[in-house]
């Protein structure tokens, strides 16, 4: 396990100081979950770069840490959901590692994970490529146990490094304070009917049905997840999302989304609605 004590003054060049600065000013725009995955993959990937984000913040109707995911790359829609299930024995495990580290970002190999409830996850990360991951995340003050907020970064095929764990730790608060109001936002929002889309979607040739896809997707939402909203395969969901790319000619799906907004093809996702017609585990 390597920490990151931080007595060395980090080193920082020119383009990550900028990465900093910019990611900060653009977080105090960020109100929405959609919102909070496109910034992830902005700035900060220059500072902390990752295919995979678990983002757990305290919930005081459920008295626990709630746990959402967010990732760009292909990874089984079963490990993913048993990630960001209640009372996950692998978040707990790496929450009892970053308090032993004295709530300081911690890189913990997969191979250091361990307890046979763990193996089909441990099974899933490796077979996705992840072999170790990034987490820090906040306590209350003077009381290190009651964690208002986690978080688990991970890069396919690639390690981060003693730098990385650095740039986590000065960016802490921003991601910290965003995340804190993208839940709040999240509970408070409406849930308005969608306006009729406007003629961006004709214009990209993006179908009804691509366009659903596209807010869900914004939304951070897996293919099964996606699958189970419309009542359609995780596959047919898949098939859906390479035609979106293509024919907005993005590199991945945080790319498209973001196309999806400046064209102004998406409306306000209805939250609630998700919530009431999927099971209730998969939130």
């Amino acid at each position: 396990m390597h920490n990151s004590e931080m007595n060395d003054a980090v080193l920082l060049s020119n383009s990550h100081i900028e990465a900093i600065v910019r990611a900060a000013e653009q977080s105090l725009d960020v109100r929405r979950r959609y919102q909070f995955f496109v910034w992830t993959q902005s700035n900060l990937q220059l500072l902390i770069p990752h295919q995979v984000a678990i983002c757990g913040a305290y919930q005081r109707a459920q008295r626990e840490l709630v746990f959402d995911a967010f990732n760009n790359v292909t990874i089984a829609d079963e490990v993913l959901l048993s990630l960001t299930a209640p009372r996950c024995v692998l978040m707990q495990q790496l929450q009892g590692l970053w308090l032993e580290a004295r709530c300081k970002p911690v890189r913990v190999t997969v191979e250091q994970l361990e307890g046979q409830a763990l193996q089909p996850q441990l099974a899933g990360l490796r077979a996705a490529g992840i072999l170790e991951l990034l987490v820090h995340g906040v306590s209350r003050p003077q009381r290190p146990s009651e964690i208002e907020s986690f978080f688990v970064f991970a890069l396919q095929n690639a390690k981060l490094t003693p730098q990385h764990s650095s740039y986590l730790e000065l960016m802490m608060p921003h991601i910290h304070a965003t995340w804190q109001r993208v839940q709040v936002v999240e509970r408070e929002v409406n849930t308005a009917p969608q306006p009729t889309p406007v003629n961006g979607a004709r214009q990209s040739g993006i179908t009804e049905r691509e366009r659903q896809i596209l807010s869900w997707l914004r939304e951070g939402m897996s293919n099964q997840q996606v699958g189970q909203v419309l009542g359609i395969s995780a596959l047919t969901v898949k098939n859906h999302v390479q035609k979106i790319l293509r024919k907005l000619n993005a590199a991945n799906r945080a790319q498209a989304v973001a196309r999806a907004m400046s064209m102004n093809l998406l409306d306000r996702a209805p939250v609630e609605q998700v919530k009431t017609a999927m099971p209730a585990e998969v939130f």
